[in-house]
């Protein structure tokens, strides 16, 4: 429509006063040439009315020719003037040409062309019959573009009221022995997708992904340069050894025993930049760890890092709040998003990253357990769910048993209350949880009652929702998880909850010595619909701090030498955090696992089924990198 006004322009301009060589131009200036020597007073006489009303089109039209020079092209650079997604009735008349693979073909005269806008419907007309081309071949058509006849109107499509009548088809290369097919039924297996990406990749479902992911980062960054002025710094992704963190990757090097290690964070790098002076820093990170791949979690992914100085936790959570709020490619509510203590969340959902977008809370019954009341370790929690779910089957009451024994924690039935504790005890608790609710109750150290009770909740929510019985928020629900801990207990005295460089909390800094496991961290995480999708902290900017937090740790100081002097050289304070791209796409996309929004992704066992990596080398290659393998 806009494009058609505008010819109209040209034509009024014409008539009037426009030159020849005035016509051919589109844009706003050339119409300023026609309005300025003309004076809406002087059109005194009859004849010129019409004029003045054009002259008034014209002017209600000029902000759209603004716009339509701002308008994106996705046709520069290539011989193709538009895409299978951009033809409307207004574009009828005109010659075009497309280039794209071709989806369907029927009765030697239709086919169905498709590239990464859309599809538009090409036919040949009269005796001309199409020649038998294989599917995804991919061609370029020129052709005029007609209307549709009304009973042949496609309402499905975006280009449903036109097509191409085809003049010319040029193949630009056959396809041939295609595992698959691109249909929205029957796809094929995940693995066999994976194994041909460069096919699967084809599907709108991906195209969308990728583009949508292109379009979110994008977004970031002009919200982090041109808003808030932050710097993006690319730092090394070979580096050594990172003391106290996740499983990383060595990569050898031809000198014999030295080996890189792939960074699982470039958490060092962007605290000696904040040493550096770089006081506002980012970069779209890729990160790697050795660990299992599941659906949330793959080997190597990406991250949105950033690390700020001379801020506090309140100025990080406020930026990513901010950031998330303008850039999103979901609504997602207006900040400041809910806060909510670690605690908090182990004790009404039994998980550091609880779904809020259904109620299903906790309560506690310690109670109720009158000689366990001064024990600080014990833990009694009850899950309360509607009656009409009825009893648990074999298969979920076999779960819970794994579960007692992962967490060794005493899980009772809400059939089994009155057995295996007493009535009393059951009559107590159906007056805490109310008479139109069943249960099940977790007994046992606090924190594992708590997890134990947890991943319980995860399976009585599928199965309510099975049922009717629970209602979900399908809004996004972010949240802040604060005050880890700053220490967990590990096999071989105390490790980190986050990482060794987490300030701790400055109300708890007198624990460390006396009580370290009751000291909090200054670390948070951000929360969207029961996903970890970010986390971060304030970090340790003192080096004497750094130093003793380390040792407490036994981590080898001497590994660290060159992180420990950046902070003694005058480290400003800062705080920072790194949000999962990967899993923020995935949940704006509605994907159901990070391999659909990642072009080429690992598998469920972390290999690449289109390469076949990892692989094994020659022995040359070992004898260079002084490698030897055992079976």
């Amino acid at each position: 429509m806009l494009r058609r006004n505008i010819c109209n322009i040209h034509k009024i301009c014409c008539f009037y006063t426009a030159p020849a060589t005035l016509l051919g131009e589109t844009d706003v200036s050339s119409l300023n040439k026609v309005f300025k020597p003309m004076n809406y007073h002087s059109f005194s006489k009859p004849q010129n009315i019409t004029l003045i009303r054009h002259l008034s089109y014209i002017h209600e039209v000029k902000h759209d020719l603004e716009k339509l020079k701002n308008e994106p092209n996705y046709n520069t650079f290539t011989y193709r003037t538009h895409t299978c997604g951009e033809l409307r009735p207004s574009h009828v008349g005109q010659k075009v040409s497309l280039c794209g693979w071709i989806q369907y073909q029927r009765m030697t005269k239709f086919l169905l062309l498709r590239d990464a806008y859309g599809t538009t419907q090409c036919i040949v007309n009269g005796d001309t019959n199409l020649p038998d081309i294989p599917l995804e071949t991919t061609v370029k058509i020129e052709g005029t573009v007609a209307l549709r006849p009304k009973s042949m109107i496609n309402t499905n499509m975006t280009t449903g009221e036109i097509e191409v009548v085809i003049n010319d088809l040029q193949i630009l290369n056959t396809a041939s022995n295609l595992p698959f097919h691109l249909r929205d039924y029957q796809k094929p297996k995940e693995q066999l997708r994976l194994q041909h990406r460069y096919i699967d990749l084809r599907f709108p479902d991906m195209q969308n992904n990728l583009r949508q992911r292109s379009t979110m980062l994008h977004n970031m960054r002009r919200f982090l340069v041109e808003k808030h002025k932050f710097v993006e710094v690319e730092t090394p992704t070979l580096f050594c050894r990172t003391p106290g963190g996740a499983r990383e990757f060595v990569v050898p090097t031809h000198h014999a025993g030295l080996f890189y290690s792939l960074v699982q964070s470039p958490q060092q790098f962007k605290q000696m930049l904040m040493a550096g002076g770089i006081d506002r820093y980012f970069q779209v990170a890729r990160c790697y760890r050795d660990e299992s791949t599941r659906p949330d979690r793959q080997p190597e992914f990406t991250q949105l890092d950033i690390e700020l100085s001379f801020t506090n936790l309140d100025g990080v959570l406020s930026l990513i709040e901010q950031l998330l709020y303008t850039t999103f490619i979901q609504d997602i509510p207006k900040p400041p998003f809910k806060r909510i203590t670690y605690k908090y969340a182990l004790e009404n959902y039994g998980t550091d990253k609880p779904n809020l977008t259904y109620d299903l809370k906790f309560k506690t019954i310690k109670h109720l357990f009158c000689d366990k009341l001064n024990d600080s370790n014990f833990g009694a929690y009850v899950l309360p769910y509607p009656n009409e779910l009825g009893k648990l089957t074999t298969k979920y009451k076999e779960k819970i048993r794994e579960l007692i024994k992962k967490y060794k924690t005493k899980v009772v039935l809400y059939e089994n209350i009155s057995k295996e504790l007493s009535v009393e005890l059951f009559n107590k608790i159906q007056d805490t949880i109310g008479e139109r609710n069943s249960c099940i109750v977790s007994l046992g150290d606090n924190e594992n009652a708590c997890l134990c009770l947890g991943e319980i909740r995860g399976f009585i929510a599928t199965l309510l929702l099975s049922k009717n019985l629970l209602k979900i928020n399908n809004a996004m629900v972010p949240l802040w998880v604060i005050d880890f801990p700053l220490f967990v207990k590990g096999e071989n005295g105390l490790e980190t909850c986050h990482h060794p460089f987490t300030a701790p909390h400055p109300e708890d800094i007198h624990l460390l010595q006396s009580d370290p496991l009751k000291v909090r961290s200054l670390a948070y995480d951000l929360v969207l619909n029961g996903n970890e999708v970010g986390g971060g902290s304030v970090r340790v900017h003192n080096a004497e701090l750094q130093e003793k937090l380390l040792k407490m740790l036994n981590i080898d100081n001497t590994k660290l030498l060159h992180f420990l002097n950046a902070l003694r050289s005058g480290c400003p304070p800062h705080a920072g955090i790194a949000l999962g791209i990967d899993r923020l796409v995935s949940i704006a996309c509605n994907a159901e696992s990070i391999r659909e929004v990642i072009a080429f992704p690992k598998s469920h066992e972390g290999k690449d089924p289109l390469s076949g990596a990892p692989n094994f080398i020659n022995e040359d290659d070992k004898k260079y990198y002084h490698i030897v393998t055992v079976d």
